[in-house]
This record gives structure tokens, sequence and C-alpha cells, in this order.
């Protein structure tokens, strides 16, 4: 918890920070966030210390800088994206890349407790049920859950699939967009649960 509030305290004056570098007053960064420029000095004071998913991904792309420099500063980590690719190993197992939790902010912890982090499609990658640009948090399981998406290993390449259990337990599996719904196979393994998707949009 104490970890938690250091984030919020920072947060407020870097958005300040970042919209003084942007040569933004407070009413143009509402405009374009599309909020009160009252809201705007309350986030930037820490009165409200509470920002939305939403919100946040607006504030970055109206400040004009990239999610885990508004989350986490110029010399956080643990915001920036892995880069989600067909070929194992999954992004978090690869000795090369940092391991980055997901700032709290992002996944209020009664949607999961645990390790959560933030993807996206490396370039000319392409995954069911999300698109180039798109952000997911994925927590690391080989465990079914709940009906959901998850990242799976099929035949040796990374895959996004929705997963659910029929009557006898047995674990289902289907992609964007087909019907048909596939069983499990011994070459079938889950690496980790999707626990929160944002998807590109203009503003």
């Amino acid at each position: 918890m104490q970890r938690q509030d250091e984030e919020m305290d920072s947060l407020g004056p870097r958005i300040k920070e970042l919209r003084l570098e942007a040569n933004l007053n407070k009413a143009a960064l509402a405009r374009r966030v599309g909020v009160s420029d009252v809201t705007i000095s309350y986030w930037e004071s820490g009165a409200i210390r509470q920002i939305g998913h939403e919100r946040l991904v607006a504030l970055s792309q109206a400040l004009g800088c990239p999610l885990s420099r508004l989350l986490e500063g110029e010399n956080g980590g643990r915001a920036a994206p892995l880069y989600l690719r067909s070929q194992p190993p999954a992004p978090w197992q690869d000795p090369a890349a940092g391991r980055i939790e997901l700032p709290f902010e992002l996944v209020p912890a009664q949607q999961w407790e645990g390790e959560c982090f933030l993807l996206t499609p490396a370039p000319g990658e392409h995954f069911d049920f999300l698109s180039e640009g798109d952000l997911v948090a994925v927590a690391p399981t080989d465990i079914f859950h709940q009906t959901g998406l998850y990242l799976v290993e099929r035949e040796g390449r990374h895959c996004i699939r929705r997963v659910s259990q029929d009557d006898d337990g047995k674990l289902l599996f289907s992609a964007e967009e087909s019907d048909r719904v596939e069983g499990y196979t011994p070459d079938t393994r889950l690496l980790g649960k999707l626990v929160a998707r944002w998807q590109t949009a203009s503003l």
C-alpha cells in the first residue's frame, strides 16, 4: 500500500511536468482529454488520486508521451510494454527482457492478485483479439481460472484464444473470427491470462 501511495503522489507532479513540456495550459490539456480544467488541477495536486484506465491513455496521447513515461517518468521501467511474438519464449521468459510488473493503476488489485506484464504485438506480428498498437495486461499462469482470453502455446506457436470449459471440465479453445471450437491437445499449453486490454483509437 505504501508503494501505491508513493506512485500516486508522483503521478500528479509528473502530469504537470509533461503538460509544461508540451506547452499546454490546463484548459488546453483538459480539452484534449475531455475533462474540465478543474479536474486537471485536481490531478496535478493529488486531490483526485484515482485516474481511470481510459483517462490515463487519453492523458498520454494528449501529452504526446508514452504511457510508460506518464506512469513511471524518465527512468521508470515497470510500465514499458514487452513485445509479444508468435515464436516462444513468452516475453517474460526471455532472459534478455526485463521483468516488468504492471503498475497497479492499470489493473485494480481486485481483478488479479499477482504480477502482470504489459504486452503489445511486435511489428509484423498478428494475433486474434489484438490489433497493432493495442496493449494487454497478461498474468502468467498455466492454470485455467475462468472463461476469458488466454495467451496459449499451440503447435509450437503463440496465439490468443478464448478459453472455456465444457460440462465435463474439458478446456475449449476458440479463435476470434471462427465458430469452430477446438479441444485440448497434448501440444497445447496455457501461458497467461489476459486481465485487461486497451485498444488503439484516435482521439
